[in-house]
């Protein structure tokens, strides 16, 4: 059975599966390739609190099939995409999000469970309960699951709570045309979501000037090891920091935190994308005929 769905039918695509965006592993090349399998046509995301309106405008010269918004109000940047004929797509992380992202006409919305990989609401929901609830509050705008997808089981969960595809990150990292650091691939497929932890410390070691409502879930880290629950002694020694930086340098941590969702369990092997989001798409139609075999008397 296909997996048809308004998600599929809006940009007429083959499967109900869409990469994350995400800053230093999703490249041309990475779009590219998901949209080749069936996937979101290459769209571009923007930080709401960190984003101006400008940079948006000049992305939108190159004609990207959708624009995400996340993580801040995306009121400002919403007339510019839509007088470009690119779909908004807004990622929300509680409802007070997402009953805004209604408010501003999201063609998209994307419901972020706490298990995702990078940055998240520090007071988030889990993926479960959350999505149902966005896309029951959000109808008869279509919803992407996000968080703690990263097989094809998933993504038929994801359909099942409501929602009419998934937006998928940790799994996209490990791909062949991922541009993520080989070392950071080589811990997600060793990985295990047990080891992942939402934390600031990593933000606050780096001098990265996120907003403290949001915190990133990452694998484990010497300096989330060290500073763990210190978080605002180490805001106020810029010494600790600058230790950082010199550890960063001499190659003692890597140079970035390694984001990972808790699904990072389920990625064991670096395949082709344009493979991959198949792959995903098949097991998600197994997972679904099979619910259905259970559920007949």
């Amino acid at each position: 059975m296909a997996l048809v769905t308004r998600f599929t039918q809006m940009f007429g695509v083959r499967h109900p599966i869409a990469l994350a965006p995400m800053g230093g592993s999703a490249g041309g090349e990475l779009a590219a390739a998901v949209s080749r399998g069936g996937g979101l046509p290459w769209g571009v995301g923007f930080l709401c609190w960190a984003a101006e309106v400008a940079a948006v405008e000049q992305a939108l010269e190159y004609g990207p099939a959708a624009v995400m918004l996340s993580f801040g109000d995306p009121a400002p940047f919403v007339g510019p995409v839509r007088d470009a004929g690119a779909a908004v797509i807004v990622q929300v992380t509680d409802l007070a999000e997402a009953r805004r992202a209604v408010a501003v006409g999201a063609d998209v919305i994307v419901a972020q469970g706490t298990e995702s990989g990078g940055h998240g609401a520090r007071r988030g929901r889990s993926t479960l309960p959350f999505v149902p609830v966005v896309a029951d509050l959000a109808a008869p705008v279509p919803v992407l699951a996000a968080g703690g997808i990263a097989d094809g089981r998933g993504v038929a969960a994801a359909l099942a709570l409501g929602a009419e595809g998934a937006l998928i990150g940790t799994r996209f990292q490990a791909t062949a045309e991922a541009l993520a650091d080989p070392a950071a691939v080589e811990s997600i497929v060793r990985g295990s979501g047990q080891d992942t932890e939402r934390n600031s410390v990593l933000d606050i070691a780096r001098e990265s000037p996120w907003p403290r409502t949001y915190t990133a879930r990452t694998l484990g880290h010497p300096y989330l090891d060290r500073w763990r629950g210190r978080e605002a002694e180490l805001a106020a020694d810029p010494g600790a920091r600058a230790e950082y930086r010199a550890d960063v340098a001499r190659g003692a941590v890597p140079a970035l935190p390694v984001w990972a969702g808790e699904a990072v369990d389920l990625v064991t092997d670096v395949p082709r994308a344009a493979d991959l989001v198949g792959a995903l798409a098949a097991q998600a139609e197994e997972a679904l005929g099979r619910a259905g075999r259970t559920g007949k008397g």
